[in-house]
């Protein structure tokens, strides 16, 4: 596994990268509070099987670029990953798994840009469109996401974060999944935090969930085309401990294409990291289902 760096959308990006080169693409997008490395349990099963995985720290994760003035509106995000797909697979279309922001950038990439994933599995957040139905009806999950109105505060987050070493990421850790034993992990994520901006552009995804107020005006066509209907076909899954679980039947309004979903027994929201072989499984059979898949 080595780390790699490549220019995409005007950013240079940092990434882990293992696997055959002539091997189909697998990009791998992590979620908040996290990194590339989040997926070391699933990067060498992927590559055994001969596809070519590329993790990249997403924009403002160190040791990816932190733009100055930058956007982090979910429509730039989507053209970072589109344009991570034409520089590292000459456009061809890849396969793909996000987590957390990871997955809501994988869902405004499938709607906008269909063509350049071959098939999906997306991990702990159901759609954004059926997220934001259930938040008008549903106090618990509101609750839930305490942390995106918390965040969208000014200075605050900041203070509350980096106080006692950044001990509020494990906090948020712990939160989210109940079998929590990823200190190591976790320890990593905070000494990256600690990198001059990289806690604000963290928080920025967040701040710019709300309106357009912090969006990038020249995108506003892609904004128009992330809750498109989804035909790549896509297998979602949820920690069994996870009440967000709970959505993804609904959700089956944004596809117009195969999809599916299921949970991961003894699992919460990092469910890739609690139980990586159940995940691994479920990866590597959706990905094998494509006709022009691996061997």
């Amino acid at each position: 596994m080595q780390t790699r760096q490549a220019a995409a959308n005007g950013l240079r990006f940092s990434f882990l990268e293992d696997g055959p080169a002539a091997g189909p693409l697998v990009l791998l997008l992590h979620g908040f509070p996290d990194n590339a490395l989040t997926w070391e349990r699933q990067i060498p099963v992927l590559a055994a099987a001969g596809y070519r995985v590329v993790a990249p720290w997403l924009r403002g994760y160190p040791p990816t670029e932190i733009p100055t003035g930058g956007y982090y509106d979910r429509a730039t995000l989507v053209m970072d990953a589109k344009a991570l797909i034409e520089t590292l697979n000459d456009g061809k279309p890849c396969f793909l798994v996000g987590q957390d922001w990871g997955a809501a950038i994988g869902y405004g990439l499938l709607a906008a840009f269909p063509e350049l994933v071959r098939r999906a599995v997306i991990l702990a957040v159901p759609h954004p469109g059926q997220v934001r139905l259930t938040l008008r009806k549903s106090p618990k999950h509101a609750l839930r996401s305490f942390h995106w109105f918390l965040f969208q505060l000014p200075v605050i987050p900041e203070i509350l974060c980096r106080a006692n070493g950044y001990a509020f990421l494990e906090t948020l850790w712990k939160l989210w999944s109940a079998a929590y034993d990823d200190h190591a992990h976790v320890a990593g994520i905070r000494r990256q935090m600690a990198t001059p901006g990289a806690l604000t552009a963290s928080l920025a995804y967040y701040r710019a969930m709300f309106g357009t107020r912090h969006a990038d005006p020249a995108l506003a066509d892609v904004r128009g085309r992330l809750d498109r209907k989804i035909a790549v076909p896509t297998r979602v899954l949820c920690g069994a401990r996870d009440m967000r679980k709970e959505m993804l039947e609904g959700q089956r309004r944004w596809f117009a294409g195969p999809y599916a979903w299921g949970t991961v027994e003894g699992a919460g929201h990092f469910l890739h990291r609690e139980r990586p072989e159940a995940v691994n499984r479920e990866i590597l059979d959706w990905f094998s289902r494509d006709v022009a898949t691996v061997g």
